[in-house]
């Protein structure tokens, strides 16, 4: 624990928070990471204490420099991961480059990175050039940095607004057109809706947390969703927002408005946010807590190592809240260099600790359950 350094650690995570740069959304291109010349994070933390409070006195440190690049939606939690790990091992070098989670898989499957981020799966020829360079062994995809995903509105006079995945789906495709409709009334008895057109507002530009969105409506919102899912915006009419702090201006400057960000991007806006209906019927407010109770439902797809799993929007899981970004740390279980695969090994092990995810956790990321947790450590503890 952090002993007499808590209330330093503490400071150091507001400030941190509040100093914030969203990037929340990646699948952009990214130059090939050669050498540690991209952003390697520093950080006046203690080295033996992350800003949540646990510690790192049971990591074995490694030496030497690795390199990775990927999803801009783990940048922020990989930045306080490697700073912590770099104060604690302090013959450790670890430079992250958040190019995008394209660039991460394409630089990965070419030997061009030690590890990658991703908000997304490898799949067909680049998961087998991915295995290939994986000598004696495959390339593993462990779920490790997790971001809620909030239903923003501006509503004047309404708090506390409920949507079930229909409903969502009904404003979001155009087809439910007031704020007083029958759908929208229907999920929020006794509340008083105004008789206003309502403005929905989408992300104009490609990204990851439309694709989060358009996923769960395609799973969870049955016919009441056409527009299948993807990192662009499908759907018809709304107004276009680009970038997570244009929609959040779009929403703020717009009364009967509703839009989509990261949890983060939402609270630094202070826009009011929606409860989301979850399978077990239930209306819940956005929090890490209630994402991490979703993800203990997710079904495991992966084979051998790998970790990739399936959300399952239907499962009854009491306080969960379903619509999360899952990014993945993609790893050769086998194959990498004795030095690079050690420290590899090790920085991973911190990272999908409890004392990792709860430092996470202190930038607005939803701590890995523990099950799963356990999982993901199982697969790096086999990292040779």
């Amino acid at each position: 624990m952090l002993g007499a350094l808590a209330s330093a650690g503490l400071v150091l995570t507001l400030v941190v928070v509040l100093a914030v740069v969203r990037t929340g959304d990646d699948d952009k291109g990214g130059a090939r990471a050669e050498t540690p010349g991209g952003v390697t994070a520093t950080s006046a933390a203690s080295s033996s204490s992350t800003p949540g409070g646990s510690s790192l006195s049971d990591v074995s440190c490694a030496t030497g420099a690795i390199v990775a690049q990927g999803s801009t939606a783990q940048k922020n939690a990989m930045d306080q991961w490697i700073a912590n790990y770099q104060n604690h091992c302090s013959g450790a070098t670890i430079t992250y480059q958040p190019t995008g989670s394209g660039s991460g898989r394409a630089q990965f499957a070419a030997a061009q990175v030690d590890f990658a981020g991703s908000d997304s799966m490898l799949e067909g020829d680049q998961k087998r050039g991915a295995d290939a360079r994986c000598t004696g062994g495959v390339a593993a995809e462990l779920p490790m940095a997790v971001t809620p995903i909030a239903i923003v509105y501006n509503l004047p006079g309404v708090d506390g607004l409920r949507l079930s995945p229909a409903t969502l789906a009904g404003i979001f495709s155009g087809q439910i057109l007031v704020w007083n409709s029958s759908e929208v009334s229907a999920d929020n008895p006794g509340v008083k809706l105004p008789n206003t057109a309502i403005q929905g507002v989408h992300r104009s530009d490609s990204g990851s947390v439309t694709d989060t969105l358009t996923t769960f409506l395609d799973a969870a919102a049955g016919d009441a969703w056409t527009y299948g899912s993807g990192v662009g915006w499908e759907a018809p009419g709304g107004e276009g927002a680009k970038g997570s702090d244009g929609l959040a201006v779009a929403v703020r400057n717009t009364p009967n408005s509703v839009g989509y960000l990261d949890l983060a991007s939402a609270e630094t806006a202070d826009l009011q946010t929606a409860r989301i209906e979850n399978g077990a019927g239930e209306f819940t407010d956005v929090s890490t807590d209630g994402v991490t109770e979703g993800l203990s439902s997710a079904r495991i797809t992966g084979t051998g190592g790998d970790l990739s799993f399936a959300n399952d929007y239907s499962a009854m899981t009491a306080g969960a809240y379903p619509v999360y970004l899952v990014t993945y740390e993609i790893v050769c279980t086998r194959g990498l260099k004795s030095s690079q695969s050690a420290l590899v090994r090790s920085f991973l092990t911190y990272v999908s600790s409890a004392a990792g995810q709860e430092a996470a956790a202190a930038l607005g990321y939803a701590p890995l359950p523990e099950g799963l947790r356990s999982r993901v450590q199982a697969v790096i503890d086999g990292i040779a």
